[in-house]
């Protein structure tokens, strides 16, 4: 069944970007061996794959350097935010690792994100995404924090901070993925996690939207975890968004 849906998937004319270039799947385990088996279980349905801060801190280096010896692209979710020479150095650390993207707080400030868009034009370096508001935070969140606008205002300011550093990618949740994309230079990537398939729950994520709505607003990358790792089917659960992605590109 999962190779039928990928099958359709795949036939939108050549001159459409492959879906599968859309979407990278979000290996929240605590291992390695647990996160490459489930690598396994998806059977090649899938090109992208995101390492957060859980799996990299048990696995490390080696597990990227895996995924991409079998052929795949990572996404490194690090979310980095410290002083700027110790971002930038973090930056040039991961550049050994293979990662095609990494992730730092767009509250770190411009010179922080401008050291880093500095240590990422090294040969081999991954392109760097800013991440504006997290997903898990709404309105009263931000306030709670000192930040009276609400999310979307907020996301704007904190992108355009970025794109004035020199980030080139954004990470915002898929409401706001059309304002930024109208907003900020051409071939910003925006990569959107918050992805729920109509019909599944948001788990602890506040701000959603399903996969053909991201897409239709202009999203670069989606970013998708439990709807597929914890699918009794994985392969056929992406296969699925997957063609939910290309009906609407």
């Amino acid at each position: 069944m999962a190779t039928q849906i990928l099958a359709e998937a795949r036939t939108p004319a050549t001159s459409v970007p492959d879906p599968r270039d859309a979407l990278a799947v979000a290996l929240d385990f605590p291992a390695a061996a647990q996160a490459l088996a489930f690598v396994d279980r998806l059977d090649n349905t899938c090109r992208w794959f995101k390492v957060g801060m859980e799996l990299f801190y048990a696995a490390g280096a080696p597990l990227v350097q895996a995924l991409r010896a079998r052929g795949f692209e990572v996404f490194l979710d690090l979310k980095l935010h410290d002083i700027p020479n110790t971002v930038a150095g973090a930056v040039r650390s991961v550049t050994q690792t293979g990662a095609s993207l990494l992730t730092i707080h767009a509250a770190g400030g411009e010179r922080m994100m401008r050291a880093a868009a500095e240590a990422a034009l090294a040969p081999g370096s991954p392109r760097l995404l800013a991440v504006t508001v997290l997903t898990s935070i709404d309105a009263e969140d931000l306030a709670a924090t000192g930040v009276s606008a609400p999310p979307a205002e907020q996301v704007l300011r904190l992108a355009h901070l970025a794109q004035q550093s020199g980030v080139t990618g954004m990470v915002c949740s898929p409401l706001e993925v059309a304002v930024l994309r109208a907003a900020l230079a051409p071939g910003t990537k925006l990569v959107i996690p918050g992805i729920r398939p109509a019909g599944s729950t948001s788990d602890d994520q506040r701000r959603t939207a399903t996969p053909a709505s991201a897409i239709r607003d202009g999203a670069s990358l989606l970013v998708v975890g439990r709807p597929i790792t914890q699918a009794s089917d994985p392969a056929a659960a992406a296969a699925s968004i997957l063609g939910e992605i290309a009906a609407a590109l």
